[in-house]
């Protein structure tokens, strides 16, 4: 459902539209009121998508509570809407895990995994599915083939033979999107996250039908440290490119955030850059002298996790250099010592990783494109409108292009070829959870030697993030027609001298 304006999106932007408006323009003395507002403004006369008006603004009140960056409240005591504010009403509040959370209200307790028989069945005389199962399950009942659930093992073969394509494999979309098997169910049938498994690439939030499952945000923090004149600037990641509509240039989008606000806006591609440069040195010293047998990139968080909690052998193999947004953020904090820093893209990861402690001096706010546009929404800005007086041109084409899958490991192949035309370069890359094990598991086993490995969360790499607007295709098209154009294809040699440790 990634790109598609759905309903449950469209409610989303709602609360972040009006909780942005909290932080624009609320009072200390109006700010308890106007956050218990939130959920009758949403849900006004009638439930539209849930059994009662009741339930719509439970599960209301409780993205307004992840929107303010507080846990939901425990359901088996009571606890008010605005219980924990005072430690969100301020400029310096940072992510605490876990930061995806499944809304109990909200989720409709799919079936975690069930092999069905549907009304498309003929009940034929051949009866397949029935000679193949190994277990017995299915049997015919009145005319039609019937599956009894306490006997199958879920195999998938009656589902294999059907001729009519009549047996259907139900699992809960989330679970499905989940490549690390984070999602579970508790006693009601509910989903729940496994924490020590979940490394927030929020594929499970994007891929819910229902909007159960939320994550935090800092949207109110952000804009009401922008309300007070906080010295704030902008580091954008490339996939911004499509993000807010075919009508929106560089040039137009670099104003918009200028009228939010932000003093100065800086493109997180320079990082990228930064990366690229040290990264490919780092492959021409270590792997390809042997040192070390492979090189894992280190700039999608989720990827890094599942590295550490899947595979903790492999952490020697993880690249040690800054990732794109922390590099940008640094290099901003040199020239600009007393400003906050606020990482803007397409994920949801990105939000831990700016929490950890090595990190939270480089970056003070870390928000999606989703919950930018509801900015943009709340102080009434149409990107469209904007004539831009500038664009950014601080990164090459190289960098621009780590938002796509394979754009990380093509950047830095482009460097060594470059830099060293005599080093053969060996590249492997993944985009999503399950494929990003795989590609580990080879690595374990000794299959990718000498390779530099690059692995994306989310499918279609940071395009395709949890916290992006457009559709995946249109907008890979529109960034690769802005890599095309770039003045700087590949960063500069002397980029090896920049220290920003």
């Amino acid at each position: 459902m990634r790109g598609l304006n759905t309903p449950v999106k469209q409610i989303r932007r709602q609360i972040f539209t009006e909780i942005a408006k909290i932080g624009f323009y609320s009072t200390d003395e109006n700010l308890i009121h106007d956050i218990e507002a939130i959920p009758y403004k949403i849900v006004e006369e009638e439930a539209k998508y849930r059994d009662s008006i009741y339930r719509e603004r439970a599960v209301a009140s409780e993205r307004v509570r992840l929107a303010m960056g507080m846990s939901l409240r425990p359901e088996n005591r009571a606890v008010h809407l605005t219980e924990g504010i005072e430690a969100s009403n301020i400029d310096e509040k940072y992510y605490e895990p876990p930061l995806m959370q499944v809304i109990p209200s909200a989720c409709a307790a799919c079936a975690p995994n069930k092999y069905e028989v549907s009304n498309i069945c003929k009940g034929c005389v051949a009866h397949p599915c029935m000679l193949i199962c190994p277990k017995g399950a299915i049997s015919m009942v009145d005319g039609y083939s019937h599956i009894d659930q306490t006997k199958c093992i879920k195999c998938g073969k009656c589902k294999s033979v059907c001729p009519y394509d009549a047996i259907s494999h139900k699992t809960r979309p989330c679970e499905r999107a989940c490549g690390v098997n984070a999602i579970t169910s508790d006693q009601q049938g509910r989903a729940t996250i496994l924490n020590d498994k979940c490394v927030s690439c929020g594929m499970c939030m994007v891929s819910c039908p229902f909007g159960a499952i939320s994550d935090k945000s800092q949207i109110f923090q952000l804009a009401h440290a922008l309300r007070e004149g906080t010295e704030i600037i902008a580091e954008v990641a490339p996939a911004y490119i499509g993000q807010f509509g075919e009508k929106v240039t560089p040039r137009k989008f670099r104003s918009g955030l200028m009228a939010l606000g932000f003093c100065d806006v800086y493109e997180v591609a320079l990082g990228a850059d930064i990366g690229a440069i040290t990264e490919a040195h780092h492959y021409a010293k270590e792997v390809a002298t042997g040192n070390l047998p492979f090189l894992l990139t280190s700039c999608c968080p989720s990827w890094i996790m599942m590295t550490q909690k899947f595979f903790p052998d492999m952490q020697d193999n993880i690249s040690r250099e800054l990732t794109p947004m922390v590099a940008t953020a640094r290099s901003i904090k040199k020239e600009h010592p007393n400003a906050k820093v606020v990482f803007i893209g397409p994920c949801a990861s990105k939000k831990l990783e700016a929490s950890r402690t090595n990190i939270r001096s480089d970056v003070d706010f870390v928000i999606t494109f989703e919950e930018l546009a509801a900015m943009f929404d709340a102080k009434e800005i149409n990107l469209e409108a904007f004539e831009g007086e500038a664009s950014l041109h601080n990164a090459t084409g190289a960098g621009r292009g780590y938002a796509v899958a394979g754009g990380v490991a093509g950047a830095i192949e482009s460097c060594l070829k470059e830099y060293y035309p005599d080093i053969s370069v060996h590249i492997e890359h993944a985009e999503s959870l399950a494929e990003c094990k795989k590609v580990l598991t080879l690595a374990k086993a000794g299959k990718l030697k000498g390779c530099m490995i690059e692995g994306m969360a989310c499918p279609g790499g940071c395009m395709g993030g949890a916290g992006t607007n457009a559709d995946i295709k249109k907008s890979s098209r529109a960034l690769a027609k802005h890599v095309a154009a770039s003045t700087r294809k590949i960063p500069p040699k002397e980029l090896e001298d920049i220290q920003l440790n």
